[in-house]
Parts: structure tokens; sequence; C-alpha cells
């Protein structure tokens, strides 16, 4: 049995948190033709950011890898084809067939269409939407032994917020000061905006599509939680991320009361 694509759960609230990249699982026909090992997959995915989805009665996360299809970029490049669409990995033993990739898009026409609809029941009972896209990100790409990359460049926790309406500064700034005020492993993260990412496909058809009715912020958790090359966790420091993460996600409901 084929693990579905991804699960939702929904509820009385007006934020929506979503995991896309967490998902390590592929269906049959795509693991066959997988040349990328499975240790190098997992590296480029983002797991355990379905343990954050929790901060929103609304959620989703989705189980299959972004190697099988990346709900985070436009649909005409949501399949990795060659090494240039996915930093130079090579991900396929051969070319994939066009129905493989047919699937995988109808595959991606669904997320969407669920995604809107979930959005719009939002806005239709709370007048508002706000979605967190939660992420993680590498900063060890050298390699284990290496030192981590420069933290000038490589925040803590990286806000995605160039696609956002301007109308949104008030809630996405309270979001990132109640983050910035969190400690987790006996000091205040480090948050900054559109440091390493602005913001993915996702977050941009979520802004483009409501824009005063609806933001999406993407949060990028630089994996300071785990060990990017082995997969272990570090339950203490995962768990008090997810607790910054709920202390904000808290504050933005009062400012969304607001507005």
């Amino acid at each position: 049995m084929i693990e579905s694509a991804w699960t939702m759960g929904t509820g009385d609230d007006p934020v929506v948190a979503t995991a896309i990249h967490s998902g390590h699982g592929l269906r049959p026909h795509v693991a066959q033709l997988m040349e990328l090992p499975e240790d190098d997959r997992l590296r480029e995915e983002d797991p355990y950011t379905d343990r954050w989805v929790g901060v929103a009665e609304n959620r989703i996360v989705v189980n299959r890898s972004r190697f099988e299809i990346d709900l985070n970029r436009p649909k005409e490049r949501a399949v990795y084809r060659v090494p240039d669409d996915s930093w130079g990995l090579d991900v396929w033993s051969s070319t994939p067939t066009d129905d493989l990739v047919a699937e995988s898009l109808r595959i991606y026409d669904r997320f969407y269409d669920e995604l809107g609809q979930l959005c719009d029941e939002v806005v239709q009972a709370h007048g508002h939407v706000v979605v967190l896209d939660l992420h993680s990100y590498n900063h060890r790409r050298r390699g284990p032994s290496a030192p981590n990359d420069d933290p000038a460049l490589n925040p803590e926790i990286n806000l995605g917020t160039e696609s956002v309406d301007g109308s949104w500064a008030t809630v996405v700034d309270t979001f990132a000061n109640t983050m910035s005020w969190s400690p987790v492993d006996g000091k205040l993260l480090d948050v900054r905006s559109n440091v390493r990412f602005k913001g993915g496909h996702m977050p941009r058809w979520i802004n483009n599509r409501y824009k005063e009715s609806g933001c999406a912020i993407a949060v990028e958790v630089k994996k300071i939680f785990m060990d990017e090359w082995t997969g272990r966790l570090d339950e203490a420091i995962a768990n008090a991320v997810g607790d910054a993460l709920e202390a904000a996600t808290r504050t933005l409901r009062v400012v969304l009361a607001e507005r």
C-alpha cells in the first residue's frame, strides 16, 4: 500500500502550518529509477519539520520526498529532471518517463487544489489566513568535519517574506520578534528575514492569491536541532524550537484578532 501523498488536519484556527518538504516516501516506480543514495536524499529533505505543524489546528504534512515532486517550485520545475535542477545531484538512473512525470504533476495539481480549498475555508470562517511554511536548511555543506557555514549569512531562523504584501508587516514583525526572544539551547534565537531564503513558490502562490486576506511566511530553521550528516535528532533543541514557534503563533493570533 502506497502512503498517501500528504495528510491534513483542520480546525477552528486562522493559521495553517505546513511541512511540505518533510516527506521521504517515493512511489514504487520513482524508487526504481532513483539513483541518488538515500542518505543524500534525506540530507536535502527537511526531516522532523512535521513535528512542528502542531502549532496550528490546520496543518498539512507532505509524506512524499521532494525528489518525487517538489511542491515549493513552479509546476514546470517541480520534477527534478537534470542535475542542475537539484544542486548538481544525479537523481535518476535513467531519464524519467513522461508517464512518471505526469503522475507526479497530477499530485502537484491535487495538492494546490486542496491547499486553496483549505485557505478559502479559513478566510471564509475568520476573514483572513496566515500560512506558516515550515522548512529546515543545511549549514555544514563542506562536510561532517568542516566548520559550520558563516553564521552571519545563516541565521538560525530565516523568514522568507519577500512576496508578503506590506499590509501584513505588523503580523510578520510580531511573529519574528517573538521568535527572537525565545531561548533555545541557552541563548536567544538569531531571527532574520530574507538572508538565505526569500520564500519559495508555495508562499508566493498564497501571497499572490490572497494579498489583503492572507499571507504566507516561509520559516526556514537552520539544522541546529539535528546532525545533517547522520540525521540524528537533538530532542531538547527540537522541542525548544517547537516552543518558540508555538509562542510566536500565539502572539500572531492576537495581532490577527485586531486586524
